[in-house]
């Protein structure tokens, strides 16, 4: 085996779609595991997702990043909410000219006729969700002053110019597996 071809046989390429839930953490976890038994450093994976549930997000985050394979992330459609904090769990991190990511702050419906000590409970997790969350953008990407404003009280939209600009992603590409190359979902 040449060396090329033993390079190219420690990566492995994926596709991760859907909503960020209690669902997707078990694929991920399922997935992991396969990875390490079949001996895979590097997975190559394309999200696709318009979020889900912070707390779910977060422990992606924390597994994918502290994991021993090595994530290339890439976004070819739509990465936004919470899906953009798993999204930055990537090594390295590419999208496509035309795919867009969107960041926002958390949000919750209360009960109707919920009482203030109820609704107190719900903006203390709220604001505990962005911290968390801010903390790992602020790790990852360095947004303008004006961008931060927006995120602050609106949804934040970034392009592939944008995220590239932020420092989100490293490059504008596409997921292209190569040719021959077994490409499994998540």
């Amino acid at each position: 085996m040449s060396e090329d071809q033993a390079k190219h046989s420690k990566e492995a390429w994926f596709t991760l779609s859907g909503d960020v839930n209690s669902d997707m953490v078990h694929r991920v976890f399922e997935a992991v595991g396969h990875m390490t038994e079949d001996g895979i450093e590097t997975a190559h994976v394309l999200v696709q997702s318009n979020g889900g549930y912070v707390s779910d997000g977060l422990c992606l985050y924390n597994f994918m990043s502290k994991s021993p394979i090595e994530f290339v992330m890439y976004n070819a459609g739509a990465v936004a909410s919470i899906a953009v904090v798993m999204y930055l769990a990537g090594t390295r991190r590419y999208a496509s000219e035309t795919a867009r990511f969107m960041v926002h702050k958390s949000h919750a419906t209360a009960s109707p006729g919920s009482r203030p000590d109820a609704l107190n409970i719900i903006v203390e997790g709220l604001r505990a969700d962005d911290a968390r969350t801010e903390s790992i953008l602020r790790k990852h990407v360095e947004l303008a002053p004006e961008q931060w404003a927006i995120h602050q009280y609106s949804d934040l939209h970034l392009n592939s110019r944008d995220a590239k600009a932020a420092g989100m992603i490293n490059d504008v590409a596409d997921f292209m597996p190569p040719k021959g190359a077994i490409l499994r979902n998540i």
